[in-house]
């Protein structure tokens, strides 16, 4: 029997930030919840945190994960914007710390590059190749939530690799050619 393992996927924000929840068992993933956490509706920033504490917390509780994937930071512009982010990536953080769950994070193009074979491929084309992928019926209103279904299917793949559970670091011709069905 394949083992089984479940992950979260967060893309952080401090207006939207997605989740998405996966199972893995061997080669098989499956969505079990994606979606976004609204808090522009809230004017402080502190409680924006606590909100995004609570709505992470509750998420580990339901699915009780093995391993929690983020996407890190990138560089911006805008110094004031990029410490709400960190902020916000880290009350995440702490939510499944808290749990001793493991957290791993990955850079915005090694997530794109592992869901779609480019590292610059725009949030419409993770979304689409995700829908495929993971046979989504209907896509979200929101990026977020599909950015953060790609965090987890990215860590699943690096977490395999690394792990030496179904694939080796043979590369990307390896690995469509033990892959089919994953791409089209």
């Amino acid at each position: 029997m394949a083992q089984e393992k479940i992950i979260v996927g967060v893309d952080p924000g401090t207006v939207i930030m997605g989740y998405g929840v996966l199972k893995a068992e061997g080669q098989k993933l499956s969505v079990l919840q994606y979606g976004v956490i609204h808090l522009d509706k809230y004017d402080e920033h502190s409680l924006r945190l606590k909100k995004i504490f609570e709505r992470v917390d509750s998420i580990i509780t339901e699915f009780m994960p093995d391993e929690m994937a983020l996407e890190a930071p990138f560089y911006g512009k805008n110094v004031q914007a990029m410490l709400k982010l960190g902020r916000a990536q880290g009350v995440a953080m702490i939510a499944a710390l808290r749990k001793e769950i493991p957290i791993t994070e990955y850079a915005p193009k090694k997530i794109k590059q592992s869901v779609t074979g480019n590292g610059n491929a725009s949030k419409e084309q993770v979304a689409l190749m995700l829908g495929s992928q993971l046979g989504l019926k209907n896509l979200p209103e929101y990026f977020d939530a599909t950015d953060a279904l790609a965090v987890a299917v990215c860590h699943f793949y690096h977490s395999r690799i690394s792990s030496g559970s179904g694939g080796t670091k043979k590369g990307w011709k390896s690995f469509l050619a033990e892959n089919p069905h994953r791409v089209k």
